[in-house]
């Protein structure tokens, strides 16, 4: 398989990622005018594996950045790395609170994908309009190189903000069902170990 055809493969994954989003928008208003209703159990089932969703678009965006770098050779500018620094730890954290169903895992995992989520709108923006310039740039890794432009308009940069505004959106959901699962792995409580 091609570079050209992996970035086709990546671009419609990222367009996926804002559907997802999208879709999950609509589901929390439907939830939210009528909690009983078929939709409000769906919201609850997309809840159950929010965790798991986030940390599979976490760890495809890592591997899809590596892909890019290793073995397309395309070198990675000063933002693209200030992307990866906060992408690459969300995938270990987000599947290990997925594996414990520790929804508590929203206090320490928005602030990285808001950074980075911030990097991205600024590096996506940066590569659709390359006159502005950027102090970011240098000769030898400039920033506004468009090493994917799929469609018109998805770039590198806006497949990571996709992955970190659809990371963002699955913590919300996963911080709205509670701290954490039935049958989730948590400490026992000082009264059940006094009762033993």
């Amino acid at each position: 398989m091609s570079t050209a055809s992996f970035s086709v493969f990546f671009a419609l994954l990222s367009l996926a990622t804002w559907g997802g989003v999208a879709l999950t928008g609509i589901l929390v208003f439907a939830r939210h005018r009528d909690p009983s209703a078929r939709w409000g159990r769906v919201f609850d089932d997309l809840a159950a594996n929010a965790l798991w969703l986030a940390g599979v678009v976490a760890f495809v965006t890592t591997l899809g950045s590596l892909y890019y770098s290793e073995v397309a050779h395309f070198v990675p500018c000063p933002l693209c790395w200030y992307q990866r620094i906060a992408m690459y730890p969300l995938t270990i954290v987000l599947l290990v609170a997925a594996v414990r169903r520790d929804r508590t895992v929203w206090y320490y995992a928005i602030g990285p994908a808001l950074i980075g989520a911030g990097f991205a709108l600024y590096h996506a923006q940066l590569q659709a309009f390359p006159d502005q310039g950027s102090s970011f740039c240098t000769l030898s890794e400039p920033c506004t190189t468009r090493f994917v432009w799929e469609f018109g308009f998805v770039s590198l940069p806006f497949m990571a903000l996709s992955a970190f505004v659809f990371i963002i959106t699955m913590l919300f959901v996963a911080r709205a069902a509670g701290p954490s699962a039935p049958g989730s792995i948590t400490s026992p409580s000082p009264q059940s170990s006094e009762q033993q």
